[in-house]
C-alpha cells in the first residue's frame, strides 16, 4: 500500500482553481458522442477520427470534455486549472518532490504547457493556467454579454461540467494528497468502523460543494471511474433529462432522487461507451475559509438518499473501466455514502 509522506503547508493552498477538462475513454466514440451532443446537448467544436472535445453553453473555456476512441471505457487525463503561472511551477514542482511526476507537455486541445502527474492511485492528472476561451460563431452568439454561447434547448442542455468521482483502492492516502499536495478542501466524508475504515471524501478546490470525491473500490482496482458530472439549472431540468434518456433508449441506473451528501439532485445513467454520467443540480456552496467537514457513519445516512429506496447493487459494484469479480470479502454496505 502506498504511503506519501508529504508535509501539511502551514497556510491554505489556493494554487489549483477549478476542474478543466476531463477525458472520457470509450470504445464506442461515435455512439458515446451522440450521447454527449444529441441527447445531453453538448457542442462539438474539435474533431479528429479518434477524439472529440465538447462543452456545456455555459462553459467559458474552449473545451472541458474530451472523448477518446480506447478499448475500454474509464478515465484518461484530468485536467487542473492553476491560479497563476507561478502557481503552475509550484504544484509542479511540489509533485515532483514526492515521486507523482510525469513529466510536461504543450498541452492538449485548448490549453498550454502543462505538468502531468498521477495521484497515488493511478489516475492521470495535470495542471495547467494557458486556456483557450470559447469565442462562440455568429450562429451560437447569446444575447447575454456575460454568457459565452447561447442556450440551444438542443437535448438535455446540459450548462457545465460540475465534477467527478474516482474509485481509490485507498481513500484516505489520496484525500490526504488531494487535501495537501492541490490544496483541496474537504466537504464531507464518510468514515466506517468508529473512525477506522475512510470510504468516501468529497473535496474542492473552490466554493463548489465538490468538484473530486474519492470513493472505496470495493474490487481492489486502481484508476478507475465511478461517474463523471454535469451540471443543469434545476430539478426541473434533471426530470426532463429522464424523460429524454427513456425515450432515446438509455438505461437509468438511479433516480431522479436527492442525496444526503451534498443535497444534490441527481440522474445516473451509462453513456453508450459504457462510462457512468451524472445529471446533477442543487447542492450548496461553502464559502467560509474555516469550514468543518462533515462526517457520516454507517448509522447515520439510512439508505444513503435523501428520498426513497437505497442505490443499486451495481452503484458499488461497476465502475470503468469495469474488473472481473464481486466485492472482495469482507466489503462494506457502501450504498450509504452516495
Amino acid at each position: 500500500m502506498l504511503r506519501l509522506s508529504w508535509m501539511t503547508s502551514p497556510e491554505p493552498l489556493h494554487d489549483i482553481a477549478h476542474l478543466g477538462s476531463v477525458e472520457l475513454l470509450t470504445p464506442q466514440l461515435e455512439k458515446s458522442l451522440w450521447y454527449f451532443r444529441d441527447l445531453l446537448g453538448m457542442e462539438v467544436v474539435q474533431r479528429t477520427a479518434a477524439a472529440a472535445w465538447l462543452r456545456g453553453y455555459g462553459d467559458y473555456a474552449a473545451s472541458t470534455l474530451k472523448l477518446s476512441q480506447a478499448p475500454s471505457p474509464g478515465v484518461g487525463g484530468i485536467a487542473w486549472r492553476a491560479t497563476s503561472p507561478a502557481a503552475l511551477e509550484r504544484r509542479a514542482a511540489a509533485l515532483q518532490e514526492v515521486g507523482l511526476g510525469i513529466g510536461w507537455t504543450n498541452g492538449d486541445f485548448g490549453r498550454g504547457r502543462s505538468f502531468r502527474f498521477r495521484d497515488p492511485d493511478g489516475h492521470h492528472m495535470e495542471i495547467y493556467f494557458e486556456e483557450q476561451r470559447y469565442e462562440a460563431a455568429e450562429g451560437l452568439r447569446s444575447a447575454l454579454k456575460n454568457q459565452p454561447q447561447k442556450y440551444t434547448g438542443r437535448g438535455v442542455g446540459v450548462r457545465r461540467t460540475d465534477h467527478l468521482a474516482l474509485l481509490a483502492s485507498d481513500v484516505a492516502t489520496n484525500r490526504r494528497f488531494a487535501q495537501e499536495l492541490l490544496g483541496f478542501q474537504l466537504r464531507e466524508q464518510v468514515v466506517f468502523d468508529d473512525g477506522k475504515n475512510e470510504i468516501g471524501s468529497w473535496m474542492s478546490p473552490n466554493a463548489i460543494h465538490h468538484q473530486l470525491a474519492y470513493v472505496a473500490d470495493v474490487k481492489g482496482g486502481h484508476g478507475r471511474l465511478h461517474h463523471f458530472s454535469l451540471w443543469v439549472d434545476n430539478r426541473e431540468d434533471v426530470l426532463r433529462a429522464a424523460d429524454i434518456l427513456v425515450e432515446n433508449g438509455v438505461f437509468i441506473e438511479a433516480g431522479p432522487s436527492k442525496h444526503n451528501n451534498s443535497q444534490g439532485f441527481y440522474l445516473y445513467s451509462y453513456e453508450p461507451g459504457g462510462n457512468r454520467v451524472e445529471i446533477y443540480s442543487g447542492s450548496y456552496l461553502v464559502l467560509a475559509p474555516d469550514w468543518r467537514p462533515v462526517t457520516w457513519n454507517e448509522r447515520e445516512r439510512g439508505t444513503g438518499t435523501y428520498w426513497g429506496a437505497a442505490l443499486p447493487e451495481s452503484f458499488i459494484q461497476y465502475g470503468t473501466p469495469d474488473i472481473a469479480g464481486e466485492a472482495q470479502t469482507p466489503a462494506p454496505d457502501l450504498s450509504i455514502f452516495y
